[in-house]
């Protein structure tokens, strides 16, 4: 099969392809049916948030409906109060950090809320370059995420920490139930991409 290609799109095109998008999340994440119609809603306010950055990998042609060869995708935006996700955290890191920890991680942030690879094609690197390709060259001086806690690390956790990300929070359970998550966090560049941008 044909590589596919990673792809900056806009907001909108990143609404335009919430079908197949929403269908790489569930393959990869395998969340309960009902679950869905609520993802789709929060990636579709996401869109609206500040300085939004969506990658997708996916084949092009004139015979290919939008979307419909999408391998991955990724997207995240600048954190800032009052985004719920941001505020949770937010919260977490200051409760045992103080707020200038919190504030060192989350003050100037891209925050990745989404990263997935279709099963058919993980394994390949994808992961890997919609990450790096999300975080180039961003404004915020940190990137951070939240990612499942198991036992054994699941290969994004081992991603995270292969490009300098670091544990900020661990075992922790978001409001509303659901299991344990890792937060994480880097400084931005991130090194092993600022390491291969910058040789000869």
């Amino acid at each position: 099969m044909k590589e596919a290609k990673l792809r900056d799109i806009d907001h909108r095109a990143f609404q335009r392809r919430l079908g197949p998008i929403l269908a790489v999340y569930a393959a990869a994440m395998r969340p309960p049916a009902e679950q869905l119609p609520g993802r789709h809603t929060i990636m579709d306010r996401h869109a609206s948030y500040p300085r939004f950055r969506a990658v997708v990998a996916e084949r092009r042609g004139a015979l290919i409906p939008l979307g419909g060869t999408l391998q991955g995708f990724g997207y995240g935006f600048a954190g800032e109060r009052g985004q719920w996700w941001h505020d949770v955290v937010h919260g977490a890191l200051a409760e045992i950090g103080g707020p200038e920890h919190a504030a060192h991680w989350l003050d100037d942030s891209f925050e990745v809320a989404e990263l997935h690879v279709h099963p058919e094609h993980q394994g390949q690197g994808l992961g890997r370059r919609l990450l790096g390709t999300l975080c180039e060259g961003r404004p915020e001086r940190t990137v951070v995420l939240s990612t499942l806690d198991t036992s054994p690390e699941t290969p994004a956790r081992r991603l995270y920490r292969s490009v300098g990300m670091i544990d900020l929070l661990t075992g922790f359970g978001f409001p509303g139930g659901g299991p344990p998550y890792a937060v994480m966090g880097a400084a931005l560049p991130l090194a092993a991409y600022e390491a291969a941008s910058s040789s000869p």
